[in-house]
């Protein structure tokens, strides 16, 4: 799988995430809740860990045209993972608990709706199929090691 098809079914998973949790958010009980935020906090810390660390500097190196968007990206996951770092210690019978996640959703659409209908297709022009395809597998092997604490992102960059 190439690296933007893989990045994309990240966004897509994360997305149902999103719905079980907004579907949910006035019924759900607090441990329902957890549950669906732990697995978020789960993803969206694997998924900004290999864009960081494999695919944003090889799109760097390979569209530097697109660095500014890089730079505004890695700073997005900033903001996703302090959220991130937030819920998960917040109890979520907490009252500022729905207003969090309903923040990071945004926050996390916005970011992927660039990255789709902006970025993506630069970087797909500019590396190329078996280079996307390279990055893919390598960014599939990287999964495994990808910190569980959403502010370790930073300090795992390569």
């Amino acid at each position: 799988m190439d690296a933007i098809v893989l990045l994309k079914e990240d966004h897509k998973t994360v997305n149902a995430l999103f719905k079980e949790f907004e579907k949910g958010k006035e019924s759900a009980t607090p441990a329902a809740k957890r549950k669906i935020v732990d697995k978020i906090i789960t993803e969206l810390t694997t998924h900004a860990f290999i864009e960081e660390t494999i695919f944003y500097p090889a799109a760097r190196a390979g569209a530097p045209d697109t660095t500014d968007h890089i730079l505004e990206s890695v700073e997005e996951h900033h903001v996703v993972a302090w959220l991130l770092s937030e819920l998960q210690n917040l109890d979520p019978k907490e009252e500022t608990y729905d207003a969090k996640v309903t923040v990071l959703i945004e926050n996390v659409r916005h970011h992927v709706e660039e990255e789709e209908k902006e970025w993506f297709p630069e970087v797909r022009k500019a590396l190329g199929r078996n280079r996307l395809l390279e990055l893919g597998e390598q960014m599939a092997a990287a999964k495994a090691k990808a910190p569980s604490n959403p502010l370790k992102l930073s300090s795992a960059k390569a």
